[in-house]
């Protein structure tokens, strides 16, 4: 089944030099990007981390730090990954919780001024797990029946994931053929920042998500206790979760001078 797109979608896969989003680097892109009516463009790139990789996570992934050492660094490349992905939705496999928080780090780390609004995102991976809960590999054999070749390669796990979701469509009558519900069903909880920071709660009101103020509202927060925003703009934390708290206490300011 075709995807019934009313605008473009990406799809893309990060490899990278380990899990950390706020520390870690892209070594490998690849974006799928798939049009309404059906056209698609490809961009696969390594990229040189400016850090070394490590030695386990290259036998994860295969690339070494002699492999992307000539390639172009992120900053390099930031501006025509951004002009792929601008006016698309974004597709991936686990792709809420890590590729789009690591990109989104990376191209904010880059001035790109990246964001999610006007976006949807669709994770199959969450899909895969609500209905079947297995890896990738298992899910192309199961969906495509097909076996998956070069597993951890960015253009292999993307075109892959593509696959599968549009097998996806075939096998589960339940599935709307429609971007927006898809983002829906393939998110876990309602998060403002990319990371998991900070949640909605059922009034969609920013809430922290960690540490001692867990639950409580970000703006109650940070009018009661001013220092915790310093505190989480020098701490380590992802650079859009910066943003996002930023935006939220000039909102509150500027609601106080209204």
């Amino acid at each position: 089944m075709q995807l019934n797109l009313t605008k473009p979608i990406c799809f893309f896969d990060l490899e990278t030099t380990g899990i950390n989003i706020s520390k870690d680097r892209i070594v490998e892109i690849a974006i799928l990007k798939v049009h309404p009516n059906g056209k698609e463009e490809r961009y696969t790139q390594r990229v040189n981390p400016e850090m070394p990789i490590p030695a386990e996570v290259t036998l994860v992934h295969g690339i070494s730090d002699a492999d992307v050492a000539d390639m172009p660094t992120f900053l390099e490349i930031s501006k025509e990954v951004h002009t792929m992905i601008k006016d698309s939705d974004l597709g991936g496999y686990n792709s809420n919780r890590f590729d789009i928080p690591l990109l989104a780090e990376e191209l904010l780390r880059a001035d790109v001024d990246f964001d999610m609004k006007n976006k949807v995102s669709i994770d199959v991976q969450t899909i895969f797990h609500k209905m079947e809960q297995r890896t990738l590999s298992a899910a192309y054999k199961f969906y495509c029946d097909k076996n998956l070749d070069n597993a951890h390669s960015a253009e292999a796990d993307t075109v892959a994931t593509y696959e599968v979701l549009k097998s996806q469509l075939d096998r589960y009558d339940e599935l709307e053929n429609d971007a927006n519900f898809l983002a829906d069903f393939s998110s876990r909880k309602k998060f403002a920042d990319f990371a998991g920071f900070i949640i909605y709660n059922k009034k969609d009101e920013e809430c922290f998500a960690f540490g001692k103020h867990k639950g409580k509202l970000v703006t109650d927060v940070l009018d009661k206790e001013p220092g915790y925003f310093g505190w989480l703009l020098n701490a380590d934390f992802p650079r859009y979760t910066k943003k996002v708290l930023t935006a939220i206490k000039l909102r509150a300011f500027n609601n106080k001078l209204s």
